[in-house]
This record gives structure tokens, C-alpha cells and sequence, in this order.
């Protein structure tokens, strides 16, 4: 029986720990706050960005998942680095092989369907923060140190996804009351949404087959769906109202993130949401067999849990708090 860490209790941390534990793997859950451990999967207390007691924490280990992601946007080039440095660590003295839970931020602003060897080519912040990290990795690997491999996935949906984690979670309550939503971007724009169960299913798919090592792999996605179909599809499988949806203008964003460095944070990576803004998992699908949830699904799915997930620390994107100074 294989020994399987996960780093981070949140929406895709959670899911993969319960999918490795339904598969008869041996699971331990490493997060911020700990957690009730259970016989198939055990939690523990850590912070990430300790490099030793990180260490420790995973001890051995056949494989290790990186499930976390700091929450506040303005603070990664501060939060991430030691996280990241503590992680490698970790891979390199248990010897297990590193899976890392990746996004689309390192790519920039496409000029196309971004896929996993699309050029890392971000020219804001935090997209040059993340092709750097993935370079720290690369290089530790040809350097002999670990193994490592990635998913990137684009913006989250489903019903364990927070609402403050989600363009699209965070506009059901009001699609349930009838009012306007007010989305950031182009309503328009075509945009991938990618199935929390799908990352998890990817990712315990990238620890098991050695074809995956060294390099980068998208998260099978359903084809894309703009923020104004997406949400008349929530609203009709809530039996809501029809959906009304504008976008705030970039104007009002910008002076808004004049007082709010979150905010500011949002409009650097305004590509994402200003003009089609789409994965394509078709080699992830052609190589390791995975297909993306159908979109009818997934819709019915979140529709039919929506409000489980709470509310954490308002943040966007494809963010899964757990461990360190993040949230969940």
C-alpha cells in the first residue's frame, strides 16, 4: 500500500485525499489547523513554509501533492517562495514524487487555446511568479533532487468550492434572488471552468503513471462556457430566475483597486477575463485516458450543493488554502 501526503484540506486537497483513500491508499493530510483523523485518512498539523517541521510532517512518503495556495494576491511574492522552497525539501528528503496543483497564470495573456506546452510568457507579477516556481522545480529535478510533475487548471467550479474562491460560485446567491450579477470582464468572453473532482482525479492520475514525470499537464476541462451562459445555466438548474449579468468596467475596478490591493491585484491579470480565455486537455485526455466531467454535470452537481462550502477570506482564481499562513 502506498503512502500518500497531501498539503492543504481545501477543495482540491480535500477531494484528493478522499479519492486516494476510496483507492485503498494510506493518506495523511497536512494543513494549517490539522484535522479529526479518520481510518483511511489522517490529519496533521503544520506550517508549510517551515522547511524542517514540513519535513518531518511527511517523513516518507511515495507520493506528495502540493494542494496549497496562498489566499491574498498582493502578498505572494512574500507567501509562496518559502512555502515552495519547504515543499521541494520535503519531495527531496521523503523521496516521493512531487505533484504539484498548478494554474494558468504563468502563461500570460494568450494568443491562442493555452495548452501545456503553451510558452510561459506572464509579464505581470504573480503569472512571473509562478513560471519561476515551476523553473525552481525543473531545475531541482535536473539537478537529480526530486521528480516532479504538474496539473494546471483553469478557475474552479463546483459545490465545495468557496463562493469568495469563485467567479462563478460567489454570484449564485444572487442569481437565487433574482438580481443582477455583476461579473468582472467581459460577461462575453469564452473562459474555461475546470471540476474540482476532475483536478483531484488528475492529480492521483499524475502520481501513478510514470509517464507523467517532468513535465506539465492540463486538468481535463469541458469546453468552455462564458461567464453569461455559465451562470443562466447555474440559475436554471437552481430554478432561479433567469440570469441577468454585466460587467463592472475596468475603470470602476482600477479606482476600486486604488483603496484595495486585492483588487489591484485582480486587474494585473485582466487577460484572463477580457477576451477568450481557454484550456485545451485534449493531449491529457489522448495520453493518460482522463475525460473532463460533461458541463451538464457539473452544473447539475454544483446547483445541488451550493452553499455547502461556506465562506473563507475573500480571494479569486483557482486557489485551495490549507497550509502555512493561507486560509481554510
Amino acid at each position: 500500500m502506498a503512502r500518500h501526503v497531501v498539503l492543504g484540506k481545501g477543495p482540491v486537497g480535500s477531494a484528493t485525499a478522499q479519492l486516494l483513500a476510496e483507492r485503498g491508499h494510506e493518506v495523511l493530510v497536512l494543513s494549517r489547523s490539522g484535522g479529526r483523523s479518520t481510518g483511511a485518512v489522517q490529519h496533521a498539523a503544520v506550517d508549510a513554509s517551515d522547511a524542517a517541521a514540513l519535513a518531518a510532517a511527511v517523513g516518507r512518503a511515495d507520493v506528495l501533492y502540493n494542494a496549497v495556495n496562498p489566499p491574498r494576491y498582493d502578498r505572494w511574492t512574500q507567501d509562496w517562495p518559502p512555502i515552495a522552497e519547504a515543499v521541494l525539501g520535503a519531495a527531496e528528503r521523503s523521496g516521493a514524487l512531487l505533484v504539484v496543483m498548478g494554474s494558468l497564470y504563468g502563461y500570460g495573456r494568450p494568443s491562442g487555446r493555452l495548452t501545456a506546452a503553451s510558452p510561459l510568457a506572464a509579464t505581470d507579477v504573480k503569472g512571473r511568479l509562478k513560471a519561476r516556481l515551476w523553473g525552481d522545480a525543473l531545475a531541482a529535478r535536473d539537478a537529480g533532487r526530486i521528480r516532479v510533475t504538474e496539473a494546471r487548471a483553469s478557475d474552479f467550479v463546483g459545490p465545495t468550492v468557496p463562493a469568495p474562491q469563485s467567479h462563478l460560485m460567489r454570484q449564485l446567491d444572487t442569481l437565487r434572488r433574482g438580481r443582477r450579477a455583476w461579473v468582472i470582464g467581459d460577461p462575453d468572453a469564452p473562459h474555461s471552468w475546470t471540476y474540482v473532482p476532475d483536478v483531484a482525479a488528475t492529480l492521483v492520475a499524475l502520481g501513478a503513471d510514470p509517464r507523467a514525470e517532468g513535465r506539465a499537464w492540463m486538468v481535463p476541462t469541458a469546453p468552455p462556457r462564458t461567464q453569461r451562459q455559465a451562470l443562466t445555466d447555474l440559475a436554471a438548474a437552481m430554478g432561479a430566475p433567469r440570469a441577468r449579468v454585466a460587467g463592472i468596467p475596468w475603470s470602476v475596478l482600477r479606482a476600486i483597486g486604488t483603496l484595495q490591493p486585492q483588487m489591484r491585484e485582480i486587474v494585473a491579470i485582466r487577460h484572463q477575463w477580457d477576451q477568450p480565455f481557454v484550456l485545451d486537455s485534449a493531449e491529457t485526455t489522448e495520453v493518460l485516458g482522463l475525460a473532463p466531467t460533461p458541463w451538464d454535470d457539473v452544473v447539475r452537481a454544483t446547483a445541488a450543493g451550493a452553499g455547502q462550502a461556506g465562506t473563507t477570506t475573500p480571494g479569486t482564481g483557482t486557489s485551495d488554502g490549507g497550509t502555512g499562513r493561507l486560509k481554510k
